[in-house]
């Protein structure tokens, strides 16, 4: 079945609302997921199974006015459409997340929901009830309610919410803060004190780096043009930036503390390489440091490959070499025989000693410990260092957005690249069984990662069973080095079909032949994780899918279920930064610096934490935090966003703290046309908020 519907034809809202319940469409307060749709007053959103994109209905004059399709990150229309048809929905089929759009902006939704902890930076600690009217005096209006502890309330008018925040520091149910006991006041100052020495700490740390005197490497060499004209692939627009990035870094007499952070397969191994060459074109020694004897592997490959037209020498250190081997290194890193050495931590030991080294590389660090980081840091405190992640664990991910170090993000994917089809639900042998089959007859191969070693054998014999033909083998991390490697080698030359594993498979592979995978028990997994493991398929031009699969839904924890929610919300390419950034909001960022902050971290939460502290670095750079001034309603008490406007209170909460935040008044008309394009024209009580706001603004 289909409804074909037509641009500027007589259609009634209900009726067609009623048709989409008849087609098995789900009612919901935003669409981000085909089988859905949401209503706002007279406009109609629904995301029709046979389309890539959703779709906007707008019914104001009571016919059809306009048919737009648009984006699920921003729910900004893109294009008009004349006609269109929405086909049926069958809800018992798995949903299917094929969007060409990135991650849920953060701006649409607020990250506060109902019952959710809140902080708020007066009063403390609460739970945050929704939005309620009253009425004071001869006016009424909208206030936030918020549950302080006992029977505390606070009724908070609405120019105090740019105060408010999501508490996660770590607890899942922090002890609620009294209005009058003046408990908060206490912790906020103690807090703001132990932040004022973190952010002179900092800037003293970022002064002092700036004061040493490094190694200016000189501009580019013919060489290494030479080498860069080779490179087989077009570079990306962030790539070039990124390369820029760590180049001038490079040619300034201050030592590089760089992060590029980039998706899995988005070229920063090119990024990496680029820079080792013209440190080593400099007659400075390189050092790679990566987590896995896998990825040391590959890295050795592609550094030969890549430079094997210059007379640059790469060499490797790891477990999987002889003794003699690495002596043989050892010997030649002391002696300048050695331009690039790549390895594991083993490059960490005490008998590893340079001629020269210039550049220390550290890739995928967020696989290291703080041990091993620690030795980084003693190694090279005069000379550059280059870090990359594709999910840039707490620490990293802080100091890059305080200043502390230098970040270049790497967000676009490769010319050709597809999305990778994501298909989240329930375990099902039958749909294993078609996904390995599917996979198969096109001559490829599948992984099936199930994160518990015992249990590998058992998960084999299924696979082995569902599909006779498969040719299965297992890996893990307990299984001798020289073993893991033969079996690696030997899926990298297909000599199987599938490989049951654990999450070993998390850095290093790419195997372009290998683009399904099967993520069993994903609710075990860390959204920054399922999304770094998914990105081992999908490195070629071919469609890849990854299966995410967890068990009925009544049996996860709550914790889950918002990493699985999160994992819906970010279904594109390019997402490992803000995935990053959700899996820290869920998991809490209990030690992100240290143990003496994490107390401090935990009774303020974590997005209060953050603006201390930023409030504190501005301090000591001797900057101003005018940007902290407020809005103020106390002239116009009774304006406020009406519901029957924007029914879902999240996604109203979210349009008040950007129109409270907003700086000027051509933001402000960015956001009226905003809300007229998403919810429909504005109604006299919303004018009257955006002119109260509006008055309030001198540019």
């Amino acid at each position: 079945m289909a409804l074909t519907v037509t641009q500027g034809e007589q259609y009634d809202r209900d009726t067609m609302i009623q048709s989409l319940i008849d087609y098995g469409y789900s009612r919901v307060d935003m669409v981000i997921e085909q089988g859905t749709y949401s209503v706002k007053g007279a406009i109609v959103d629904v995301f029709p199974s046979n389309h890539n994109q959703p779709i906007r209905l707008d019914f104001f004059s009571g016919c059809l006015d306009r048919i737009n399709s648009f984006r699920v990150d921003t729910q900004r229309s893109i294009r008009d459409i004349q006609t269109t048809s929405i086909a049926s929905f069958d809800a018992s089929h798995v949903k299917r997340f094929d969007f060409e759009t990135r991650v849920l902006n953060s701006e649409v939704v607020a990250n506060i929901s109902a019952n959710d902890y809140v902080v708020h930076e007066r009063y403390g600690v609460g739970i945050f009830n929704g939005f309620t009217r009253l009425a004071v005096g001869t006016s009424e209006g909208e206030y936030v309610e918020i549950q302080f502890k006992g029977t505390d309330k606070l009724y908070m008018p609405l120019d105090q919410i740019p105060l408010l925040h999501r508490y996660s520091g770590g607890e899942k149910s922090p002890r609620l803060n009294g209005l009058t006991d003046g408990k908060w006041e206490q912790t906020r100052r103690k807090a703001h004190r132990a932040l004022a020495d973190l952010a002179k700490s900092i800037y003293r740390m970022f002064k002092e780096r700036q004061r040493v005197k490094g190694f200016a490497f000189e501009s580019d060499s013919d060489a290494l043009l030479a080498i860069e004209q080779e490179f087989p692939h077009d570079e990306t627009p962030d790539q070039l930036s990124a390369i820029r990035d760590v180049k001038r870094d490079m040619e300034s007499s201050q030592p590089m503390d760089r992060l590029v952070c980039g998706d899995v397969g988005f070229g920063k191994t090119e990024v990496i390489l680029r820079a080792a060459a013209k440190a080593a074109f400099n007659l400075k020694q390189v050092m790679v440091l990566v987590p896995t004897t896998i990825l040391c592997e590959q890295h050795i490959k592609t550094f030969e490959q890549r430079l094997s037209g210059s007379h640059l020498r790469v060499a490797g250190m790891s477990r999987l070499k002889s003794p003699q081997h690495n002596k043989t290194v050892l010997q030649g890193l002391k002696s300048h025989h050695i331009d690039i050495v790549i390895g594991t931590h083993r490059l960490l030991s005490k008998d590893v000693a340079f001629f020269d080294l210039g550049l220390v590389i550290v890739d995928e660090e967020q696989r290291f410990g703080v041990k091993h980081k620690e030795k980084i840091k003693a190694l090279a405190s005069h000379i550059d260092i280059l870090t990359t992640s594709a999910t840039p664990i707490p620490r990293t991910l802080y100091m890059s957005l305080t200043g502390a170090k230098a970040m270049s993000v790497l967000g676009t994917p490769p010319s050709g690249r597809l999305p990778i089809h994501t298909i989240i639900g329930e375990y099902s042998p039958r749909l294993i069984q078609r996904a390995i089959k599917k996979e198969m007859a096109r001559k490829g191969q599948v992984y099936v990662l199930h994160n518990h070693i015992d249990e590998l054998p058992m998960m084999a014999s299924e696979i082995s069973r569902l599909v006779p033909n498969a040719r299965v083998k297992t890996a893990h991390g307990q299984m001798r080095p020289t073993e893991l490697e033969a079996v690696m080698v030997s899926f990298y030359r297909h000599e199987f079909d599938v490989l049951v594993c654990t999450t070993i498979i998390e850095n290093g592979l790419d195997i372009q032949n290998a683009n399904t995978i099967i993520l069993n028990r994903a609710d075990r997994l860390g959204v920054s994780q399922i999304h770094q493991i998914r990105g081992r398929v999908g490195r070629c031009a071919l469609q890849a899918y990854a299966y995410v699969l967890f068990p009925a839904v009544s049996q996860l924890s709550e914790e889950a279920k918002q990493r699985l929610q999160a994992l819906k919300e970010a279904v594109g390419l390019g997402v490992g930064y803000q995935l990053a950034m959700k899996d820290l909001e869920i998991r809490g960022a209990g030690t992100l610096l240290g143990e003496k902050q994490s107390g401090h971290l935990t009774s303020i939460g974590f997005d209060l934490y953050c603006k201390l502290l930023e409030q504190n670095l501005r301090k000591v750079r001797g900057q101003s935090n005018q940007d902290d001034l407020m809005m103020s309603l106390k002239k116009s008490p009774n304006v406020f966003i009406p519901v029957s406007y924007i029914p879902d209170d999240s996604q109203r909460l979210a349009m008040y703290q950007r129109m409270l935040s907003v700086k000027n008044k051509v933001g402000l008309k960015r956001l009226q046309l905003e809300c007229n394009d998403r919810f429909g024209p504005t109604p006299t009580a919303m004018q009257a908020f955006l002119t109260a706001i509006e008055g309030q603004l001198t540019i």
